[in-house]
């Protein structure tokens, strides 16, 4: 093969490679990034939560909240509790002895902070990104006495809020029934401001 035909074949090749990198690297995101900038702002600027103008969070990425005058959220896997910077589980396998003496101490803290009883599946247990921003409903109205009672607020007022604020199944059956957790204790600083 002489060096002509080489570079003959491999033309139409390279102009491909070019072209297409253009098209999906460079011109389709731009196309759909503007395109959400119109239609879906709020998300596609990273559901970013201001409070008097000021940045405090996002709704897609949890906080440590660990006063008893909050919610508390999901625990994190991460070495430093909810830092965004990071994402990741514990990878602990469901028989690991590491994770069920972890279990075990979630649900003593729980059951000491918020009264015997049924202890949520998510209060003990980790997500998979260890930044999860939401809580199951039942973990929060789990919470809601004991935090009504360190914000010296009604039961049913705390209680009502987390109804509220509780975002349930798309048509009953995609997804769950939770609550967010930066959201909500936003609520709760409003309701004890007014």
């Amino acid at each position: 093969m002489d060096l002509a035909m080489f570079f003959r074949e491999l033309r139409p090749a390279l102009s491909l490679v070019i072209f297409f990198t253009v098209l999906t690297g460079f011109i389709l995101p731009e196309i759909f990034t503007g395109a959400m900038q119109l239609a879906l702002p709020y998300q596609a600027n990273g559901s970013l939560i201001r409070q008097n103008g000021e940045i405090i969070g996002s709704a897609l990425i949890g906080q440590n909240f660990t006063s008893p005058k909050y919610f508390q959220p999901r625990p994190s896997a991460l070495a430093t509790a909810y830092d965004a910077g990071t994402s990741g589980a514990s990878n602990l396998a469901p028989t690991s002895a590491a994770l069920l003496k972890t279990v075990q101490a979630r649900v003593a803290a729980y059951r000491q902070a918020f009264g015997p009883g049924q202890v949520p599946a998510d209060a003990v247990t980790a997500s998979g990104s260890g930044l999860d921003p939401d809580i199951s409903a039942a973990n929060a109205l789990r919470q809601a006495p004991a935090v009504a009672a360190a914000r010296q607020l009604p039961a049913d007022e705390v209680i009502g809020l987390v109804k509220r604020m509780t975002h349930h199944a798309t048509l009953g059956i995609v997804g769950t029934t939770h609550v967010n957790v930066l959201q909500l204790n936003l609520a709760l600083d409003r309701l004890t401001a007014s």
